[in-house]
């Protein structure tokens, strides 16, 4: 598939400097562009490769000004990254889906399937599961019984949904992903633990992604909730009875204990970790390696382990750097005063 600048301005609204027939057929990044590529300048750190590249086209920020000579087209927009995944996705959304079902998957006479699906070989669909219209399910899935998914999903090789699970539209779940495993919940008795009976199930509302190896485990009672647009990153852990907000995203290796309610768009860097039974309020964002043991406010950011105030993390973090030199300074102002009082 080809297209001209032309075409991909009017698509973004953006304004093209240069010609307008260029033509692209591939994403590229700056810094690595070749003929019929498109690629993007957003980062100023990247701006020296703008007069080398070899891309065919190059989105820019409305106020971006070359200092020299250009030889790409660029297209102007207002953010030059946001337009890029609008392009991916139209990208994307063009390419042939595959479609059918595969005589080696092992599907419930009792369950509903949709329209226009596909099911690879060694997928198992339970007994009365709903599949949604337009769903792709890759090898190896396991649907397990009285799950119920909406449409338009995609299910990448060997993902688990436990049984009775939902998810709902436009749902993306990565290799390896499992949804719907047992919270970990055991008593203590004096002969070791006893197993709590998880007899809740998990919730995806509507597009939702779920990076590979992750897990969000089913309720011991009631239901764990990922609200719509949630994107967690791989190998993240979300606990029974956990409720995560709309549209937050958490990157690699986060985990959220039991029982804890996130708000709506907040951020979690890689590896943050989030006692069980806070309650972290909207658009608050937790850093990398963050540790979190207590409730948060709306609208906070927090470095880190314990938790802190960001801006007070970081006037803590300064005199790290100085502990040493202070140390000697203790050291000698205790000397000093000790030759003091022995002269006393």
């Amino acid at each position: 598939m080809k297209f001209t600048a032309k075409q991909i301005a009017s698509f973004i609204q953006g304004e093209i400097v240069g010609n307008e027939n260029a033509e692209v057929y591939t994403f590229a990044k700056i810094e690595e562009g070749t003929p019929g590529a498109l690629s993007f300048l957003a980062n100023p750190k990247y701006a020296e490769y703008i007069y080398t590249t070899g891309s065919s086209v190059v989105l820019v920020n409305k106020d971006f000004e070359p200092q020299k000579a250009i030889s790409a087209t660029l297209i102007k927009v207002d953010n030059a990254y946001e337009s890029l995944a609008k392009l991916m996705m139209l990208y994307e959304s063009m390419k042939p889906k595959k479609q059918g079902i595969s005589s080696l998957a092992s599907i419930a006479t009792s369950a509903k399937i949709g329209e226009n699906v596909y099911i690879a070989p060694f997928v198992v669909v339970g007994e009365n599961c709903e599949i949604g219209d337009g769903c792709m399910l890759y090898d190896g899935v396991s649907v397990g019984d009285g799950v119920k998914i909406g449409n338009n999903c995609i299910l990448y090789a060997h993902v688990t949904v436990y049984h009775d699970c939902r998810v709902g539209n436009n749902c993306i779940l990565h290799s390896g992903s499992v949804i719907g495993a047992d919270g970990f919940g055991f008593a203590p008795t004096a002969e070791g633990y006893n197993k709590i009976p998880q007899t809740g199930i998990t919730i995806l509302e509507d597009n939702v992604e779920i990076g590979a190896n992750t897990c969000v485990d089913r309720a011991t009672m009631g239901a764990t909730i990922v609200h719509a647009g949630v994107k967690l990153d791989n190998l993240v852990q979300i606990a029974h009875n956990d409720e995560v907000g709309s549209h937050t995203v958490m990157a690699a290796q986060v985990g959220v204990a039991g029982t804890t309610k996130i708000g709506e768009w907040c951020i979690f860097g890689g590896q943050a970790g989030i006692s069980g039974h806070c309650t972290i309020g909207d658009r608050t964002t937790v850093g990398p390696q963050c540790g979190t043991i207590g409730s948060l406010k709306s609208g906070q950011t927090v470095l880190g382990s314990p938790a802190m105030d960001a801006k007070e993390y970081i006037k803590a973090a300064a005199y790290l750097k100085k502990l040493s030199e202070m140390n000697k300074t203790i050291k000698q102002l205790s000397k000093e005063v000790e030759a003091l009082k022995n002269k006393e």
